[in-house]
């Protein structure tokens, strides 16, 4: 008798013991109620890859890309059974695509000309292509804010030679942008300007405080920033067809934007400015499965994220693919995009 008890016992506590071993990563199958989609289109509860981690650095924690790439990893981590994800702050694109080089981490976000430079071993990448940057899609345009004082007197590109002017942390994407659309117009860049190389956060108190002629802002409709140096009697400078066309004839990322009138204090017209398309990227060693799933999983639960998070509002998988200055597509998301018939 003390023997079958004593069997009986141990079966439940190796029961007690299979039964712990749930959860992510786990032998036992996720508790999540989402199945995982098999690239054969069916759908296997009981049989999952293995875990994958994702950690996905984005930009600094005030900014808008934080709590964008927060929302995405949020929506993997809840409903990919075998996947964990993350978010972490960082220093924004440049440093993303070199932490995604390295394998510290997997996904990230940055803007397509940063991503084509590492791709390819160009510009600020010179020498340090990363060849297996595969991207999962395209997201929203970040577009250039030229934002200048009343009392400069710039008027145009052209004009801020010689001018006090924020271009960013020096070797960040908006030191490229300032680069790209200064030389493009003529200018000698950096030696015409009196360069300052602080971030917009600390621009803006210099724009409001007078002490700079203008600042070099590129972030999504409507920056916080812009709205505050606005609100302080600055404007947004135009940049025309001619300026971007000519950028194009060499950066081929480049696209033209408006800024709707009414987007930021005091600007009662339509401001035309250049943009670049935001790109989600990943390694090229991620399977091919676990990629789909990301891709499927974001742009099947797009309007809800959208629903808290303004850059994404709106956003749609068939332009995912455009604008992304031909970078090559993960085939787990080229096989999504088919899929659903955008490819």
């Amino acid at each position: 008798m003390k023997k079958i008890l004593s069997l009986a016992l141990a079966a439940i506590l190796m029961a007690g013991a299979l039964a712990g071993c749930g959860g992510k990563g786990g032998a036992a199958s996720s508790d999540k109620s989402s199945p995982v989609s098999n690239l054969d289109g069916s759908n296997s509860p009981g049989v999952q890859p293995d875990p994958v981690t994702i950690n996905f650095p984005t930009a600094n924690s005030t900014g808008v890309l934080y709590s964008v790439g927060a929302a995405i990893t949020n929506l993997w981590d809840t409903e990919i059974p075998y996947v964990s994800a993350s978010s972490q702050a960082s220093g924004g694109g440049i440093e993303n695509l070199g932490l995604v080089t390295d394998g510290e981490a997997q996904v990230s976000i940055a803007i397509s000309s940063n991503c084509y430079e590492c791709l390819n071993g160009v510009g600020t990448f010179d020498g340090l292509a990363y060849s297996d940057l595969k991207v999962i899609g395209g997201l929203y345009f970040n577009p250039n804010h030229v934002v200048v004082t009343e009392k400069s007197g710039i008027t145009d590109l052209a004009s801020v030679k010689g001018k006090h002017f924020a271009v960013g942390i020096a070797g960040s994407s908006i030191g490229g942008e300032c680069k790209n659309h200064f030389t493009g117009v003529g200018l000698n860049y950096p030696d015409d300007i009196n360069c300052e190389y602080i971030n917009f956060g600390d621009a803006v108190d210099m724009l409001q405080n007078g002490t700079i002629d203008g600042a070099w802002i590129m972030a999504g409709v409507p920056a916080s920033a812009v709205t505050q140096a606005c609100t302080a009697g600055c404007r947004i400078l135009e940049i025309g067809d001619n300026v971007i066309s000519s950028l194009q004839a060499d950066y081929p990322w480049y696209a033209p934007f408006t800024i709707p009138a009414g987007t930021y204090p005091n600007q009662d017209q339509d401001v035309q400015t250049s943009a670049v398309k935001m790109v989600m990227f990943c390694r090229g060693d991620l399977s091919e499965q676990t990629v789909y799933d990301l891709t499927k999983t974001l742009w099947e639960n797009i309007d809800k994220l959208g629903e808290t998070q303004a850059p994404l509002k709106g956003l749609t998988a068939a332009e995912a693919v455009k604008d992304i200055a031909d970078l090559p597509l993960h085939p787990g998301a080229e096989k999504y995009y088919k899929e659903i018939g955008v490819l």
